[in-house]
């Protein structure tokens, strides 16, 4: 892709395969539940879309596999700081574009983009606009409102992008990891 846009912050898998599977999480702030392994165990990568909470939570997704992560509005410590808060990534000839706030990015140009993950309103949503495919992965962490507490996954076949949400338990507090208590 000849986007300038893209030039200092593109991951390839280049890796040809006919089919990937990858997970897609956001808003864990701290708190990475137990059905998220096995809601992931056959995926390819794990993109989590910011606010993370704790190095920690990409310390137990890495187990999984590979990690590509973007810093959320909430992601403010100094362990976070390396990380972008855009990212492309290109996965066999796809071109999916991680941002935490979809506000943040400039929806009339995007050109040669496939998906768009993002995450800030912890609401589960997948729609497809002018052939780019937006998901919205939820909240994986602490449930918001009335909200699912979800993950998602994307599965690329060929140059076809589709996704799913998964809506978790939300109600095991005894397979949870969690590095530090949440605020209020």
């Amino acid at each position: 892709m000849d986007d300038d846009r893209f030039e200092s912050s593109l991951i390839e898998f280049p890796e040809f395969k006919d089919f990937y599977t990858i997970g897609i999480i956001a808003n864990t702030h701290g708190l990475l539940r137990g059905e998220v392994f096995e809601a992931f165990q056959e995926c390819d990568l794990i993109i989590h879309g910011g606010d993370i909470g704790t190095k920690t939570v990409l310390d137990q997704l890495i187990s999984i596999a590979p990690i590509v992560a973007v810093r959320g509005n909430g992601d403010n410590d100094e362990w976070a700081a390396g990380f972008p808060v855009e990212q492309q990534v290109k996965v066999g000839t796809v071109n999916l574009y991680v941002i935490h706030n979809i506000n943040d990015f400039d929806e009339k140009d995007p050109d040669g983009i496939d998906a768009i993950i993002f995450g800030p309103s912890h609401q589960p949503k997948i729609e497809k606009r002018n052939s780019v495919l937006y998901v919205n992965p939820g909240s994986a962490g602490p449930r918001h409102f009335n909200w699912p507490v979800s993950v998602a996954k994307l599965r690329i076949d060929g140059g076809e992008v589709s996704a799913e949400i998964i809506e978790l338990d939300g109600r095991r507090p005894d397979e949870e990891v969690r590095e530090r208590p949440l605020a209020g």
